[in-house]
């Protein structure tokens, strides 16, 4: 069964640091996405920033009260 994302946790920067699942545990910003990678959690597409690295995104439905950065 999977999972969604129902929080997230940012450092003083405003990045995303944590997700918060459904099931209550709280993963890395690298531990979602390989859970992402794995099918385990639902809503999300893994996306990489300029840097390279990769981070999770919301599948874009054009509002944005459901986007991971409004989640905090």
């Amino acid at each position: 069964m999977s999972d969604s994302i129902v929080k997230v946790k940012k450092n003083s920067n405003g990045e995303i640091t944590d997700y918060v699942l459904s099931n209550g545990k709280t993963v890395s910003k690298a531990e979602g996405v390989k859970l992402a990678e794995e099918g385990m959690i639902d809503g999300v597409i893994i996306s990489h920033s300029k840097k390279g690295e990769a981070y999770l995104r919301s599948i874009p439905d054009g509002k944005e009260s459901n986007n991971l950065d409004e989640l905090s």
